[in-house]
């Protein structure tokens, strides 16, 4: 069947319902081999999403695609509206989260075409709205481990299925951008021994901790950062190459990663806010609980 006009839904309105969400990044701004498909705008207490979410069946279940800069690639990274995207998550009865994301490689021995699964953040963005609370309500959700185990497990494990050379762990460090980094930066950053840098994915994970869904990164890494020596010779067209064989092999990872992913979940991500909500639910204001219905539905008698 093929995509219909996007149909505008209110966020109190029941949304048709998804499993897996997908976050398209650089260089994935459509999904492959989604059938049944149609598209669909959700209206989040938060604003509106980066754009219309394609739901369709994938390898046997039924999965949301969003991409993350809009196609066309339209949105900087600071002007994502990271809240929106997420909540439309809830919404669609989305629990695992899987976003994929372009990324430059801080070490020698991560190449670009090759994937890192990452299983650590670090946060050097800037004034971003990172969390679903506030007016009247706090919440402290635990992210020492940021990233869901099993869920990353099942993507590492595509990549070895599909033959792409995947890195089972690693720290993405997450920059403002859109500028890359400088030189200085860049080595500072390697002396902290990160991995990988990006411009989006510790925000998503922050709100998807928050929002109790289970949240993996597949980085895509693209070329080196500014620190290599070879940097300067590498053209914009040999990083476009890049980019679109990451972009292929993404599509084939994500294909057996759905197919994989075991029903139910059994992982902490689902009750993390069980212990993480400080103020008592009693006195919230009723426009907050309203705003925050979908995630705080089950703790609210």
């Amino acid at each position: 069947m093929g995509a219909k006009k996007p149909a505008k839904r209110k966020g109190k309105e029941k949304a048709a319902q998804a499993a897996i969400g997908i976050i398209g990044g650089s260089g994935l701004y459509t999904m492959s081999g989604l059938t049944d498909t149609r598209e669909i705008r959700v209206k989040t207490p938060f604003g509106d999403p980066s754009d219309a979410f394609v739901l369709g069946m994938l390898e046997g279940k039924r999965v949301a695609f969003l991409a993350r800069h809009r196609r066309g690639h339209r949105i900087l990274p600071s002007e994502i509206n990271y809240r929106a995207n997420l909540y439309a998550m809830k919404l669609l009865g989305v629990e695992h989260v899987i976003s994929v994301s372009a990324v430059g490689s801080l070490k020698e021995d991560l190449r670009p075409g090759e994937f890192l699964v990452p299983d650590q953040f670090f946060d050097r963005t800037k004034g971003r709205a990172s969390t679903f609370f506030g007016e009247g309500i706090v919440a402290h959700v635990a992210f020492a481990h940021p990233t869901c185990g099993q869920l990353s497990g099942v993507l590492a494990d595509a990549c070895v299925h599909e033959a792409v050379k995947v890195h089972r762990s690693g720290t993405y460090v997450c920059i403002e951008g859109p500028q890359f980094s400088t030189l200085a930066e860049a080595e500072v950053n390697r002396q902290l021994r990160f991995d990988v840098i990006g411009m989006t994915n510790v925000t998503e994970a922050k709100l998807a901790r928050e929002a109790e869904l289970c949240y993996a990164t597949i980085a895509m890494i693209t070329d080196y950062d500014c620190w290599h020596p070879d940097h300067e010779s590498v053209t914009a067209a040999q990083i476009i190459a890049t980019l679109n064989q990451n972009a292929e092999n993404a599509q084939k990872i994500l294909r057996t990663a759905v197919r994989e992913l075991p029903p139910g979940r059994s992982c902490k991500c689902a009750s993390a806010l069980q212990h993480s909500l400080v103020t008592d639910l009693k006195i919230v204001p009723k426009a907050t609980k309203k705003r925050l219905a979908a995630i705080l539905a089950k703790y609210i008698s």
